[in-house]
């Protein structure tokens, strides 16, 4: 499988986004803090920059991207929304932001490892599509390590639940209670232009 590994400060910068949005609040790069005014962008490079920012955020490779807009763009409603709302229900970014993982790179690396039921049963795929009514937990052999103690007993840092997920009262899960908006994307993107890039 796939990984991308860029460097997370250096990467977030370029692309003119937040760190804290990878789960990263700590990251910061002042290197050369001037190197993306210096010449304006054209059409496409801005174009450019909005995909390879969502594909960036979740960590999608370019031969999923495309196949996730090929269903946006054939759905109901604007295929940018759509595009966005499809990819913020992959199982991984879920488990993220339950508060299950600090970044969705660990909650995909996670779910690989079979940490996580959807409906009591075992998935460990990260790109698996949740669905309104879906329970993700965390498998019961697993509630006993380190990571997830820490978690049930609060000891690690709250991650504020989107209103589309609904936690559970141990914090080692919950529930998928609507479909997400446009308005709970948690990071600066034009999706049109991303639309625009596709459609030429």
């Amino acid at each position: 499988m796939a990984k991308n590994m860029q460097p997370i400060a250096k990467r977030c910068r370029a692309l003119g986004i937040s760190p804290a949005v990878m789960g990263y609040s700590n990251k910061n790069s002042n290197r050369n803090p001037n190197g993306n005014s210096r010449r304006k962008k054209s059409e496409y490079c801005l174009q450019l920059n909005e995909k390879q920012k969502v594909k960036f955020v979740y960590g999608i490779m370019e031969k999923q991207f495309r196949a996730y807009y090929d269903k946006a763009a054939k759905a109901e409603g604007k295929t940018g929304t759509v595009l966005l709302t499809l990819i913020e229900k992959r199982l991984d970014n879920v488990v993220f932001r339950l508060g299950l993982a600090a970044t969705r790179r660990e909650a995909r690396q996670l779910v690989n490892h079979s940490h996580f039921t959807v409906n009591g049963k075992k998935v460990n795929i990260p790109s698996y599509i949740v669905k309104v009514g879906d329970v993700i937990e965390v498998k019961e052999k697993s509630c006993s390590t380190t990571r997830f103690k820490s978690i049930a007993d609060g000891e690690t840092k709250a991650i504020v639940t989107p209103k589309w997920l609904e936690k559970a009262e141990n914090l080692l899960g919950g529930k998928v209670i609507a479909n997400p908006e446009r308005e709970d994307i948690d990071f600066p993107v034009e999706e049109h232009l991303i639309v625009e890039l596709y459609s030429k």
